[in-house]
């Protein structure tokens, strides 16, 4: 008994899966590549607002205590190309931290281009 011509598709949908695999591996890690830019600016923007309200602090604050604070809420692999600037503004406490954004992952390279976040708090009025 003969089989019909053209009637054996066994195989199709794994030979169609493994032509789309590259492309879909491809979507996925430029996703995973935005949720790294949005992580970035998250990160940035919460070390400069902890930064300026240690700043502020009546005792122990300062450009040191600004600095130590914004580095602290960084994770470590996100620290090696970040560069905090922290300032007096008058009646306002200033922090700005510029953040290296990674290629996939933290410590594989990065982007020619930087995160900034900026933050600033009112002075603690001394009593």
């Amino acid at each position: 008994m003969r089989r019909p011509l053209g009637g054996n598709d066994r195989g199709q949908v794994a030979v169609e899966f493994l032509g789309m695999l590259p492309l879909i591996l491809l979507v996925l890690a430029l996703l995973w590549q935005l949720v790294l830019v949005g992580y970035a600016f998250s990160l940035a923007a919460h070390s400069a607002d902890r930064g300026a309200r240690a700043g502020t602090a009546t005792e122990g604050g300062g450009a040191g205590a600004c600095q130590a604070a914004a580095e602290h809420e960084l994770p470590g692999s996100w620290r090696g190309g970040a560069t905090i600037d922290c300032g007096d503004g008058g009646d306002v406490w200033k922090a700005t931290v510029h953040i290296d954004v990674p290629v996939l992952f933290p410590g594989a390279g990065s982007f020619p281009w930087r995160v900034q976040g900026s933050a600033g708090a009112a002075k603690e009025a001394l009593r």
